[in-house]
């Protein structure tokens, strides 16, 4: 139960309308709402627009004066009703009216000292057992009160004593800023005081014109406000409505649920329901504004605080698997991996259908435990989910280890990516041969789909030349060539210099004609500014033609780009390396150039190559 008052220091600002249509809109998203009307001297909760019982009911007064009159406190249950289908869905919604409106209200509120009630009739206790009694009879997830405007002893009772959150509502001048100051101390109090209760603070500027504020006024007076109050950001806003259906009292989340009015009350109900840590919502949106490092509320909270809250938080949604998944990211983030994975793991036993629980405790086992195994398996079973992204199925993959990944080519994560998404992920699949052989499985399904749209299907069949040529299949690299061009003579560039590399691959000697129509391609149109392996391709291709002065300028400038980078992709070995094997590489391109018959691309016979691709495949 979560109770919020909604305040004003002076009249005139819209506060019982703001209090109902939240109350309504509460409800009507399936919560159980209680309204209150404290608001003894002018109430007018029941007036509204809603179905109400034909007899007077009993409130507040009438409950106040029925415990002097006996000493003890009377069932809370027949001082309120309930406003049937008010809600139109699974909600609920009744109303503590502030008393029966009968002839004598007057009297029997004027019968009432407020000060004699707390100081010789407990009546602190006797608000406290009222309260106890709305959570266990009506058991409602919010209690929102009216409270009377000003400095008396009945706002105190509601701003100081009952709520977990006040609603301040003002007009934007200096007479509202003057009284508000010291209610809002007297609130904020609250957490350094005995019972230490921090209270959820919500600024709402209310009966605003909207007109432009061409001098910055209004910007002007938020500002004093902000200083003044002590809160940052702006207050939400409800804006004056010019409209004859409030002489009606019209409920405007209910009837006009599509007006700006309906939206700014929702907005309301929102940032109520945000500051409550039962609500499932709320306790999701704390966790989210922690990650954010902003805190809600409009209070500031310790570390020591944070830290209760989130313990509540956990207690109370202990059996919610989305909520223990966030929790678990906040930790991770937090750089707390032990209790992040204990979170993930109780998130996954309730069975949270979600990969990316899958993955971020992957990624915790995998860099904060160095545990390669578990990471692997939760990666694997982030491919169960046929919704898992894109993003998230290339995430799995990076956490797989060598062995995983040609079973997880077929899996029903992969199966359910859209021919592009599958096309980028084999793409980067480029470390090992294994990723290789994983990126083969992936695409070559593909290429047999008709219905892929062109520029897919191209970089389908160039994703999976690379790789064929990878693993040493140059007949597979030569056809999957073939089948987007068959005259050497209009391949494209890239198409062009892997022909010619799957040829040689495939005769065990260079054929010139491929590389002669690299070379025309990049005489009439120049790549500058280039990386590193295009400097590669045209050492290659300069030394299969026998320009060898080229070819060797070329080969010297690709190992000079390469130092301002960590990894590069080579055409020596068909395969993404770190610097230091792309320079081992262009040495062999080099020895290749200055005439040394021994030398042969790594990619032809990787086994009898001295590299340390075997090393990184298996701590891969």
């Amino acid at each position: 139960m979560y109770v919020t008052t909604f305040y004003s220091f002076k009249g005139g600002v819209g506060r019982t309308m703001a209090l109902v249509n939240v109350a309504v809109d509460i409800a009507r998203q399936g919560r159980r709402v209680l309204a209150v009307d404290f608001d003894l001297e002018a109430p007018g909760l029941d007036t509204f627009d809603l179905p109400r019982p034909a007899a007077p009911t009993p409130g507040i007064i009438d409950f106040v004066n029925a415990y002097l009159a006996t000493g003890h406190a009377p069932k809370v249950e027949d001082y309120l009703f309930e406003f049937p289908r008010a809600a139109n869905g699974d909600g609920n919604l009744w109303i503590m009216p502030s008393g029966a409106h009968r002839e004598s209200y007057a009297a029997d509120f004027a019968r009432i000292d407020w000060g004699n009630l707390y100081e010789k009739h407990d009546g602190y206790l006797l608000f406290e057992d009222m309260k106890e009694q709305w959570r266990t009879t009506i058991r409602p997830d919010y209690v929102l009160i009216d409270s009377r405007t000003g400095h008396t002893d009945v706002g105190g009772i509601c701003t100081r004593q009952l709520p977990d959150g006040v609603v301040v509502l003002f007009f934007p001048n200096a007479q509202n800023l003057r009284g508000l100051t010291k209610v809002v101390r007297d609130i904020r109090a609250e957490g350094r005081g005995p019972r230490q209760r921090s209270i959820d603070l919500h600024f709402v500027m209310s009966n605003v014109p909207d007109l432009d504020d061409e001098d910055k006024i209004l910007e002007n007076i938020i500002a004093s406000f902000q200083i003044d109050l002590g809160f940052q950001g702006d207050p939400l806003v409800i804006h004056r409505y010019d409209s004859l259906s409030l002489l009606n009292q019209v409920i405007f989340t209910k009837d006009r649920p599509r007006s700006r009015l309906a939206k700014e009350y929702r907005s309301l109900a929102s940032d109520i329901i945000r500051a409550n840590l039962e609500d499932r919502v709320g306790a999701l949106d704390y966790i989210r504004r922690m990650q954010m490092r902003s805190i809600p509320g409009g209070i500031v909270q310790s570390p020591e605080d944070v830290e209760t809250y989130l313990a509540k938080i956990e207690k109370i949604h202990g059996i919610d698997g989305e909520v223990l998944f966030r929790l678990g990211c906040l930790r991770a983030d937090d750089g707390l991996g032990d209790e992040a994975v204990g979170l993930f793991t109780r998130a996954i036993e309730l069975g949270h259908p979600d990969p990316e629980v899958y993955l971020r405790r992957a990624h915790v086992r995998r860099f904060d435990h160095n545990d390669r195994e578990g990471a692997g398996r939760d990666a694997m079973e982030s491919l169960r989910f046929a919704d898992a992204t894109s993003g998230q199925v290339r995430r799995a993959f990076s956490m797989l280890t060598q062995d995983q990944r040609t079973s997880a080519a077929r899996s029903v994560a992969v199966a359910a990516l859209k021919p592009r998404e599958r096309v980028w992920i084999a793409s980067e699949l480029d470390s090992t041969r294994i990723d290789a052989a994983t990126a083969v499985a992936m695409i070559r399904p593909l290429i047999i789909d008709h219905q892929l749209a062109e520029e897919v299907l191209h970089g389908a069949r160039q994703a999976l030349v690379l790789a064929y040529i990878a693993i040493g299949d140059f007949f597979e690299a030569l056809e999957t060539i073939r089948s987007e061009e068959a005259d050497v003579s209009r391949m494209r560039i890239h198409f062009a210099f892997n022909f010619g590399m799957a040829l040689w691959g495939q005769k065990s000697h260079v054929v010139r004609e491929p590389f002669d129509r690299v070379l025309e391609i990049e005489r009439s149109n120049p790549q500058e500014d280039s990386d590193a392996n295009y400097y590669q391709r045209m050492a290659i291709s300069n030394w299969a033609v026998g320009d060898t002065d080229r070819a060797r300028d070329a080969a010297k400038h690709a190992i000079e780009i390469v130092a301002s980078r960590r990894r590069e992709f080579s055409c020596w070995r068909y395969l993404r390396v770190p610097a230091v094997d792309f320079k081992q590489d262009v040495d062999q391109i080099l020895r290749l150039i200055g005439g040394d018959e021994s030398v042969a691309p790594w990619f032809m016979n990787p086994e009898g190559q001295p590299s340390l691709l075997s090393d990184r495949e298996s701590r891969a």
